[in-house]
């Protein structure tokens, strides 16, 4: 197996927005803090030659243990009052994929994306079902209290007196919109790429809302030939948008580079669409392409080359 000498990672905590006018600097801290430790977590990995799922896994379950964003810990309330979780897992090298959807409990919904993977012949399974399956796995389940935060309780109670869904907005904001989803894509050393995407999907949603994190192809892509894309944003509008496969077309059969081919999906195809929200991607070269067109997203990104950037504003 030929080594690649460069190995990439980056990472995205969600978009919209994010002002620095309503960010205190102790809050700013944590969310930064939060996305270096998941960073260098799945980065680690990719030093010691490990595989660019192994990365992706690893730095989402970072992010899902963190409270501030919106997934596994953090995850926002649905209508019921309940925790609904979607996540998605994809192998650049073979395509496979793993996904679920309407999750309750399972403390890492990445973990059981990448059981889906691998160890049925499934890609994407659902509420109940993906419960049985992730128990007969042996992976982890948290009680009610785990998933609660005040913030997130907050802002159900908030919605449900104005009567509407809510992207994941703070309580002192009511204009603020934040989509909130986690997500990381690598290349290893050995040439391979990978993503995965993690949400608790929106704020009082109802009638068991799927997003786009676990749709392979909208939300989440990997393929070995382009690129691997996470997205976060308004997730309708990226699944209409076919945001990650997309992305893959462009490059594959128009030549694009990775930066031109996401550009064109979040400054043209989804901004004239109403779409908002934005994206991290890593092509088969290491390189990194992190757009958006929201205010702000938590991002943050690393290679062999001495980047290390953890971001939150426009530049």
């Amino acid at each position: 197996m030929s080594l690649h000498s460069k190995i990439s990672l980056a990472i995205h905590g969600g978009a919209g927005t994010i002002l620095r006018s309503t960010m205190t600097p102790e809050l700013q801290a944590q969310y930064e803090n939060g996305l270096q430790d998941a960073l260098d977590i799945g980065y680690h990995i990719l030093e010691k030659g490990g595989s660019s799922l192994d990365a992706v896994e690893a730095s989402v379950r970072s992010l899902e243990d963190f409270p501030l964003f919106n997934a596994g810990r953090g995850s926002v309330f649905n209508h019921e009052g309940k925790h609904e979780m979607d996540a998605a897992i994809m192998d650049g090298r073979t395509n496979a994929a793993g996904a679920l959807c309407s999750v309750s409990g399972i403390r890492n919904a990445v973990s059981l994306a990448r059981a889906i993977m691998e160890r049925s012949e499934h890609v994407l399974l659902s509420g109940r079902g993906a419960e049985v399956f992730a128990k007969e796995q042996g992976l982890q389940f948290e009680d009610d209290a785990y998933f609660f935060t005040p913030s997130r309780y907050q802002q159900l109670q908030e919605a449900i007196a104005e009567g509407r869904v809510q992207l994941d907005h703070t309580p002192d904001d009511k204009s603020e919109k934040k989509f909130g989803t986690v997500g990381a894509v690598a290349l290893d050393a050995a040439g391979n790429l990978a993503a995965a995407t993690s949400t608790g999907g929106m704020t009082n949603k109802r009638w068991g809302r799927i997003g786009d994190s676990p749709i392979p192809g909208a939300g989440t892509w990997a393929d070995n030939n382009t690129c691997a894309v996470s997205c976060t944003g308004h997730g309708e509008y990226f699944i209409r948008a076919v945001v990650g496969h997309d992305i893959h077309c462009l490059m594959a059969y128009k030549g694009l580079s990775l930066q031109e081919a996401c550009d064109i999906l979040v400054f043209d195809k989804l901004q004239k669409a109403g779409g908002e929200g934005g994206l991290i991607a890593v092509d088969k070269d290491g390189n990194i392409a992190m757009p958006f067109n929201s205010e702000g997203m938590y991002r943050a990104c690393r290679n062999s080359e001495g980047l290390n950037e953890v971001l939150i504003y426009k530049a």
